[in-house]
């Protein structure tokens, strides 16, 4: 007899999703391993903003997972666009450069909406509208980013705090402090449970089924280095300092296929007087996003991206290896005072550097060569929109001429003091370089077949995001996958 039906190796989003839907359908004695000890539990889901990308076909179809949304946010439901599975398929087609498993795609778009459903209704977790992440006061009304609408209640930390409370209400049991460092098979191949490592040495714990959900190498200098190559082995992790490729390099020893694109990851731009590993205390409030309505300039006093290619969920997965790929991986977000009332809350958890002029401003600034920022910034302003058109709810086409790279859209000119400066660098938040799934989220070998009793999910599920990466995919991704593999789990140790 096992010692368990189902081992979850992993306790973030799509861990918790993959135990509980394995208990849902079935499976009585349900294991997660957390490497982390309790206090600093819960992998990334604790650092995120909670941010959830569903398919909707119309406003009112939120109404179940938000409904007391318009006492907070009038008029929500008709404000708010609908975004259809095209629309999603559309968005992470271009984000993706056509990139992505079609396949993956078409079952993280098609159960969008029904898991999240599922995680408010079965599992407990209270939903609001993003308004902070996503939502740009226009008038008296709010305009949305389409699809990116809904968030956990109070983000990563209450997303997290609700798994974990509906695990122990269903009877999970959660070993804390503990690792896996090993899969067991049998003489046939079958994934028969795993090899633990904990406080009180190595175990070998036995289940009819495993799922892996423990992330990416994120954490992982060495393997950054190998896969992402310089500057990454630098790069200030978002999230936490636990997932350090364990999940991976178990698969990959007993034959697992790598899948997607190991040179890629989700980079963001943050706040470059933050520590190394993230702060647990302040979550995600290190990103800097932002930038379409300003200006980003390097060490060099150079532009370096378009800033204004689109919104910023749609970029800055992408620009945060841009920054962190500049000199002394530095880049500053330069704002006057008719944007500056756009930024994102997240702002205020650092002090900007402000002046009343650009020649003060740069001054002020941590630059290599002042003279040169310098004229970029009046370049940038010669060749800036006038006001009439600007809304920053919109790609409104406001674009400079002459200039490269040119900034496509909301290129007002820094012209109306005081000028507000924020520090940039790249986070890297999580790996796109996984493992090849089925629709069951049975790992596949390198014989193109699955192995037989193992199942993951999460940041380990490969082929979904290349280059880039639609913010508010990857929690959906994660409890959409964690959700079919816990009951395909359950399924096999129940069968």
């Amino acid at each position: 007899m096992t010692d368990f039906d189902v081992i979850v190796v992993g306790a973030g989003n799509a861990a918790l999703a993959a135990a509980n839907s394995a208990r849902e359908n079935g499976a009585g004695r349900v294991l997660v391993l957390e490497k982390a000890s309790r206090e600093e539990r819960g992998g990334n889901t604790h650092f995120s903003g909670g941010l959830l990308r569903i398919a909707f076909n119309r406003g009112r179809d939120l109404e179940p997972l938000v409904p007391d949304a318009e006492a907070e946010v009038p008029g929500f439901f008709e404000d708010v666009e609908p975004y259809s599975a095209d629309d999603f398929m559309a968005d992470l087609l271009r984000v993706t450069a056509h990139k992505t498993d079609r396949d993956l795609a078409g079952i993280l778009i098609g159960n969008s909406y029904d898991t999240v459903r599922w995680m408010h209704e079965y599992a407990d977790i209270p939903m609001e509208p993003a308004v902070s992440l996503s939502a740009i006061r226009v008038g008296n009304r709010l305009k949305w980013q389409k699809g990116a609408i809904i968030r956990a209640e109070h983000e990563g930390v209450g997303l997290s705090r609700a798994w974990f409370a509906k695990s122990e209400a269903n009877g999970i049991e959660i070993r804390y402090g503990v690792g896996a460092v090993g899969l067991l098979q049998d003489q046939k191949g079958t994934v028969r449970g795993v090899r633990a490592r904990g406080g009180d040495g190595v175990e070998e714990l036995t289940a009819k089924a495993v799922v892996l959900g423990c992330g990416g190498f994120e954490a992982n200098a060495q393997m950054r280095a190998q896969y992402l190559g310089a500057p990454w082995d630098h790069a200030k992790v978002r999230g936490t300092a636990h997932n350090q490729g364990d999940g991976l390099r178990m698969a990959l020893a007993i034959g697992a296929l790598p899948w997607g694109q190991w040179s890629g990851r989700h980079s963001t731009p943050i706040s470059n007087e933050w520590p190394d590993f993230a702060d647990r205390e302040r979550t995600d409030r290190s990103n800097r996003l932002s930038y379409p309505y300003g200006v980003m300039v390097n060490r060099l006093g150079l532009r370096f991206v378009d800033e204004g290619e689109d919104v910023g969920l749609y970029t800055y997965a992408k620009y945060g290896g841009e920054i962190l790929r500049q000199p002394g991986s530095l880049a500053w977000q330069i704002f006057d005072q008719k944007t500056v009332h756009l930024l994102e809350p997240r702002y205020q958890t650092s002090q900007p550097i402000t002046a009343d002029s650009l020649e003060e401003l740069v001054e002020l600034l941590d630059l290599d060569d002042r003279p040169r920022a310098l004229r970029t910034l009046h370049e940038f302003n010669e060749a800036a929109a006038d006001d009439d058109g600007f809304d920053p709810s919109r790609k409104d086409g406001l674009s400079t001429k002459g200039l490269d790279p040119e900034k496509s859209n909301w290129a007002l000119r820094l012209d109306k003091p005081p000028l507000v400066a924020y520090s940039a660098t790249g986070g890297i938040t999580f790996t796109f370089g996984a493992l090849k799934i089925d629709e069951c989220a049975r790992v596949i070998g390198t014989d193109w077949r699955p192995i037989p009793g193992l199942f993951t999910c999460g940041e380990m599920v490969g082929g979904l995001f290349h280059i880039n990466y639609p913010g508010g995919t990857g929690l959906v991704s994660g409890a959409v996958f964690g959700r079919i593999a816990g009951a395909s789990a359950a399924a096999l140790a129940m069968g």
